[in-house]
């Protein structure tokens, strides 16, 4: 059966793409979501199509109160999409930036006879293709099978042709139950599966000692990989693209003979699925048990204060919104050069960042410091800055003895 979505399913087992397909966007100006909204959330989705392999053609935007239970846009507007879609062969998906049900998947994809993707269901996809160790894995599948379970009924084309009256219960009614108790039977597996590893990942960081840990937390795509590099002198995997970075890499680093650990996270981003942030809440464990956070923002980016939102509901989720934090805004190389006239003397460069700084501090109640992780700026001033907040943990910790490393 060909339900929409080929989540996780190429010839490596990876992903969406078997090569870069082209796709339509998809988005909806209603009542909870403005035009601009809008045009940012398909400047995101695009770079999430672009991240699992898909070049984007055409966006398509209608105004509706409320999205139809059918087919999502209106009718006039899927016309639209079709008439496109049909002049341009090249073209094998629409992919839409809220989620979409079973039954609208299956109405839009027969009506457009292209694959209907969503946008839980693309980053899913991207999460599938990331996943590298067993955890990772486990949880992508857990997300997978979470997502899956509510739309199966949808997904069943076959029932609107066997449905009857009362009375009328057609094998298709019990194949879907035959396909629900699968689903959740795989669901209760994996996270058993996922009890055991988080005994072991629990057993592994108490036998970490009474080091600080400082944990790297951010919207995806910030720069959060490349600082761990700078500061722990170490090779983490660090690219261009939304959530390289899956599994959380920790690293002993060590400053005036201080050492600490240091942890990499996994990226957030805005209508991150809940279910797949249920499912990563074992390996989240590491910002819920750090003592210190590193929150990393791309400053060059036009959203920063949204994605900073965004990332602090998450952590107040996570029970982790009150921790020491240092807001480090990364890319400052690349705010002045979208943001400064070239002919701008340094004086007045500094006046312009001094003010921002005050300001993001009187808005979001945190210490920060502008870096560039590509061109070492203040790096050795936040290698300082952080020293000094690990200190001051060891101090509140070990308040009636001096430690020797």
């Amino acid at each position: 059966m060909n339900n929409g979505w080929n989540v996780g399913s190429n010839e490596q087992g990876k992903g969406i793409r078997k090569k870069e397909e082209e796709a339509v966007l998809i988005g909806l100006i209603h009542r909870d979501q403005s035009e601009e909204q809008v045009q940012e959330y398909l400047d995101e989705l695009e770079f999430l199509a672009l991240t699992a392999g898909a070049k984007t053609v055409k966006r398509f935007i209608q105004k509706l109160s409320h999205p139809d239970p059918r087919t999502f846009i209106g009718k006039g507007k899927l016309e639209e999409v079709q008439a496109y879609i049909e002049q341009n062969e090249n073209i094998s998906m629409a992919i839409f930036d809220d989620d979409l049900s079973g039954k609208q998947v299956n109405i839009i994809e027969e009506f457009l006879k292209v694959k209907i993707i969503d946008r839980s269901s693309l980053i899913l996809d991207i999460f599938a293709s990331r996943a590298q160790t067993a955890q990772a894995k486990t949880q992508v599948e857990l997300a997978q099978m979470q997502y899956l379970l509510p739309r199966l009924r949808g997904l069943w084309t076959h029932l609107e042709r066997q449905r009857g009256g009362i009375g009328m219960r057609g094998p298709g009614e019990k194949e879907i139950e035959t396909d629900r108790r699968i689903v959740r039977d795989k669901i209760s597996l994996l996270k058993k599966k996922l009890e055991k590893i988080d005994q072991q990942n629990i057993t592994r960081r108490k036998n970490r000692g009474d080091l600080v840990r400082v944990a790297l937390v951010g919207y995806t795509n910030v720069g959060k990989s490349t600082l761990m590099n700078v500061l722990s002198k170490s090779e983490v995997f660090a690219e261009n693209k939304l959530f390289a970075t899956l599994d959380t890499t920790v690293r002993k680093v060590a400053y005036d003979r201080m050492p600490f650990l240091l942890s990499d996270t996994v990226g957030f981003i805005r209508k991150l699925p809940t279910h797949l942030v249920e499912s990563f809440k074992s390996t989240l464990d590491e910002v819920r048990e750090s003592d210190i956070l590193l929150h990393v923002v791309d400053i060059a980016h036009p959203q920063h204060e949204d994605h900073i939102r965004a990332v602090n509901q998450v952590l107040k989720d996570l029970e982790a919104i009150d921790k020491p934090t240092l807001f480090v805004f990364n890319k400052i190389d690349l705010f002045r050069e979208k943001n400064y006239d070239p002919f701008i003397d340094e004086e007045a460069k500094e006046e312009v960042e001094e003010g921002l700084k005050g300001n993001l501090k009187y808005q979001f109640e945190h210490d920060n410091i502008f870096v560039s992780a590509i061109s070492r700026e203040n790096i050795d001033q936040l290698r300082e800055r952080l020293s000094t907040m690990v200190k001051k943990q060891y101090q509140v910790r070990y308040p009636y003895q001096t430690k020797h490393w």
